[in-house]
C-alpha cells in the first residue's frame, strides 16, 4: 500500500478548474491535500491565518495577484512556503516573486514536477524551522546565562587561553572598580589592581597559581584569599571547554564570605556557650548543695553563738565569703544564660545607692567615689543584677586605679534614643532610657583590648585576680534588661561605660521595706525531703527551729510512702528536685494524686524548671539553693498560706 503524507494547502487562484489540477497532481505525488481556494486578498488573509503548511498562487487574477500574496505571506512572519503556479509568469516576475519571498515557480504546462517543488519546499520549511527554534534556545540560553551572570552574588571574570579578560559581570566591577570596557585585562591585572603588593602575601600566589594553571588547564578548585581592606573571598577557578574538549580558557569566581566566616564564628561561639552552660549548670547543682549547708550551719551556729561576739565576728566572715561564692556561680549563670533574673519596675536610683555603699566597703580609701544620680523614670530590672553590675564594674575601676589615688564616678540620667543611635548600638530601641555612666580615671584602655573586654575568660589582671567573667556578666545582664552597654577608653585617660535602661512607662514602682523578723510556724508538719542527709538533717533543725514539726526522708520512695500511709498528717512537703530513683516534680505530683490539697515545695541547686511551670503543676513554689533561713521562711509561708501571700 502506497503510503500518502497529509497536506494543508491555501490556493490562491481564479480559476476552480485549475484548482483541481493542481490538487490532483499532487494526489498523484502522493499527497493527502486538504485545500482552500480563494481569489480575494481579504479571503487569502483570512485563511493564511490559519496556518496552511504551503501556499499555491496564480500569477495574475481579477482581483488579485501572486506578487501580492508572496508579499503578504513573508510580512505575516509564519514561514510559510510559497510557490508561484502560472501559465503567463515570465522571467523578471517570476525573480521579482522570488524576492517577495517565494520558494519557487512554475508554468501550469509543466505541473507535473509540482510535487517535487512542493517536497522541496516543505523541506526548506523544515530546516528553516529547526534553525530558527535553535537560535530561540540559543537566544534564551544566552539571555539566562547572562541574567544569572549579572545576578549572581559572585563576582565572575572569565579569560581565554592566554590569560586575557573576556567577560566579567556587574557583581565583579562592584566588587573591585574593574574597568568592564577599555581594553582586555588579565587576571593579573586584576591582582594588581585590588591588592597591595607590599602588604601581604597574596597577590604573589595568585600570579603563581594563573602560571600553574595555564600549565595544567585540566585543575580546577577553591582557595581563600583576603583583600587588604579585610575582605574574605572564596576564589574559585576552572577550565572552559566545548564539547569536544578544546580549551577555550577559564573561568574565575570571587564570593564575598566575610559575612559566612563571622556567622561561623558566632556559631562557634555560640557552641562554646552551650558547652559552659552545661558546665556551669553542672557546677551550680553540686555547689549550691555545699553552699546550703554551709549557709544552713552558719545561721544555726549564730544562733548558738548569740552572745559570743568573737564567734560571730569569725562567723559573720565565713557568711560573708559564703556570699560571694553564691555570686560567683550566678555569675557563671547568668553568663551561661543559665539563670533566669526576674524584673520588676523600680527606681533606678535608689538600687545603684545602696550598690556603692556595699562597693564602698571594699574598694581601698585611696579611691575617692562620686555619685551624681538623678531622679529618673522608672525601669524594668532585677535589683540583685544591678548590684551585681554595679559591683563588677566599680571592682574593674579599682583595679584600674590601684597603684594611684583616683576617682570613681557613677552618674545617672535621662536620654531620649533615636533612630541614628539606635541603629549603631544593638539590643536599642528608640525611646527614653535611664543612662548610667561609671567611669575612671584609671590607665584605660587601648584598642585591641576594647575589642576583646567582653570576651568570657578574658582578663587584664594578674593570675589569681579575676575570673575574666565580670564585663560578660555585665553585657550579659544588660542584654537581658533589653538595653545596650558602649565603652569609652584611652591609654592613660581613664574608661567611662555607659549603661542603657529602657524606660517602663506608667509602671507601678516597688518600696523598699526594713526587713521584718521571720515568719515563725504554729506546730504545722513538715516532710522534708533531700537524697543528702547534711542537708535533710539541716531543714530539720533549721524548720524545728522556727517552729515546725519536721519529718526527714533521703529516699522519695519511702516519702511516698510515707503521705499514702497517713495522708492527713502533713501539711507540706519540701522535696529536692534532683534525686536518685525519682525526681522531685515526679514524687510531688504523685503525693498530689494522693493529696490534692497538699502544699509542695520544690527546692533546686540548678535546674531550668521555672516558677510558672511550678505553678502549672500544682506546687507551691521553688526555692533556689542555696537557701537562707529568710527565703526558706517566707517560702513555707507562703506555701501554707497561699491567700496572704
Amino acid at each position: 500500500m502506497t503510503m500518502t503524507t497529509p497536506l494543508n494547502i491555501l490556493i490562491a487562484e481564479d480559476s476552480p478548474d485549475d484548482a483541481e489540477l493542481i490538487v490532483a497532481q499532487l494526489r498523484r505525488d502522493g499527497f493527502e491535500p486538504a485545500w482552500r481556494r480563494v481569489e480575494t486578498e481579504t479571503d487569502f488573509l483570512a485563511e493564511l491565518k490559519k496556518l496552511p503548511d504551503i501556499v499555491l498562487s496564480d500569477f495574475a487574477m481579477p482581483q488579485f495577484d501572486g506578487l501580492r500574496a508572496a508579499q503578504l505571506t513573508r510580512e505575516s512572519g509564519l514561514n510559510i512556503p510559497f510557490i508561484l503556479v502560472s501559465g503567463t509568469v515570465g522571467e523578471e516576475a517570476a525573480v521579482e516573486a522570488m524576492k517577495q519571498g517565494a520558494t519557487d515557480y512554475l508554468l501550469k504546462d509543466r505541473i507535473a514536477r509540482l510535487g517535487n517543488a512542493v517536497a522541496r519546499a516543505l523541506e526548506q520549511k523544515r530546516l528553516r524551522d529547526e534553525r530558527l527554534k535553535t537560535a530561540e534556545e540559543l537566544r534564551w540560553k544566552t539571555t539566562l546565562l547572562e541574567a544569572q551572570l549579572e545576578s549572581s552574588p559572585d563576582g565572575i571574570l572569565v579569560v581565554d587561553s592566554l590569560g586575557r579578560k573576556v567577560l566579567q559581570n556587574r557583581r565583579l566591577d562592584e566588587m573591585w572598580r574593574i574597568p568592564r570596557t577599555g581594553g582586555a585585562r588579565s587576571p593579573v591585572d586584576v591582582v594588581q589592581a585590588i591588592f597591595n603588593p607590599d602588604r601581604g602575601k597574596y597577590p604573589q600566589q595568585f600570579i603563581e597559581k594563573m602560571a600553574c594553571l595555564q600549565a595544567h588547564p585540566d585543575k580546577a578548585g577553591h582557595d581563600v584569599i583576603e583583600l587588604i581592606d579585610g575582605t574574605v573571598m572564596d576564589r574559585y577557578s576552572a577550565p572552559v571547554r566545548d564539547q569536544t574538549g578544546k580549551h577555550y580558557g577559564r573561568i574565575w569566581s570571587f564570593r564575598d564570605i566575610t559575612e559566612r566566616r563571622k556567622l561561623e564564628a558566632q556559631f562557634r561561639q555560640a557552641q562554646k556557650m552551650e558547652s559552659i552552660g552545661q558546665l556551669a549548670g553542672g557546677i551550680a547543682h553540686d555547689f549550691n548543695n555545699i553552699l546550703s549547708a554551709i549557709l544552713g550551719n552558719l545561721y544555726l551556729a549564730k544562733l548558738d553563738a548569740e552572745n559570743q561576739p568573737a564567734i560571730t565576728e569569725r562567723l559573720d566572715n565565713i557568711s560573708q565569703a559564703t556570699r560571694r561564692a553564691t555570686d560567683l556561680v550566678n555569675q557563671i549563670l547568668t553568663f551561661s544564660r543559665q539563670h533566669k533574673q526576674e524584673r520588676e519596675p523600680v527606681k533606678l536610683n535608689q538600687v545603684v545607692l545602696e550598690a556603692l555603699k556595699l562597693l564602698r566597703a571594699s574598694v581601698p580609701a585611696t579611691i575617692k567615689i562620686e555619685s551624681d544620680l538623678n531622679v529618673t523614670p522608672t525601669v524594668l530590672a532585677n535589683t540583685t543584677a544591678i548590684h551585681q553590675v554595679i559591683m563588677n564594674l566599680g571592682t574593674n575601676a579599682w583595679h584600674a586605679m590601684r597603684d594611684q589615688p583616683g576617682t570613681l564616678a557613677v552618674e545617672m540620667g535621662l536620654m531620649d534614643v533615636d533612630a541614628d543611635f539606635a541603629a549603631g548600638h544593638p539590643g536599642l530601641h528608640e525611646g527614653r532610657h535611664v543612662r548610667l555612666s561609671v567611669s575612671d580615671t584609671g590607665h584605660g584602655m587601648d584598642a585591641a583590648t576594647m575589642e576583646r573586654i567582653f570576651d568570657p575568660f578574658f582578663t587584664t589582671k594578674p593570675v589569681g585576680e579575676g575570673t575574666g567573667l565580670g564585663l560578660a556578666v555585665v553585657l550579659g545582664i544588660m542584654q537581658s534588661h533589653d538595653g545596650a552597654i558602649t565603652v569609652y577608653s584611652q591609654p592613660g585617660k581613664g574608661t567611662r561605660f555607659n549603661l542603657y535602661f529602657p524606660v517602663l512607662e506608667s509602671a507601678a514602682v516597688s518600696h523598699d521595706t526594713s526587713p521584718l523578723p521571720l515568719p515563725r510556724g504554729h506546730g504545722e508538719h513538715i516532710l522534708f525531703v533531700d537524697d543528702e542527709q547534711a542537708l535533710a538533717s539541716l531543714g530539720e533543725k533549721m524548720l524545728e527551729g522556727l517552729g515546725y514539726v519536721v519529718t526527714t526522708k533521703t529516699n522519695p520512695l519511702e516519702a511516698l510512702a510515707a503521705v499514702r500511709g497517713q495522708p492527713d498528717t502533713f501539711d507540706l512537703v519540701i522535696t529536692d528536685l534532683t534525686m536518685p530513683v525519682m525526681d522531685g516534680a515526679k514524687l510531688g505530683l504523685q503525693l498530689l494524686q494522693i493529696k490534692p490539697r497538699l502544699a509542695i515545695i520544690l527546692t533546686t541547686g540548678y535546674s531550668s524548671m521555672t516558677a510558672k511551670k511550678v505553678r502549672e503543676l500544682g506546687f507551691r513554689g521553688l526555692l533556689a539553693k542555696p537557701c537562707t533561713a529568710r527565703s526558706l521562711s517566707d517560702a513555707v509561708q507562703r506555701a501554707l498560706h497561699p491567700s496572704a501571700a
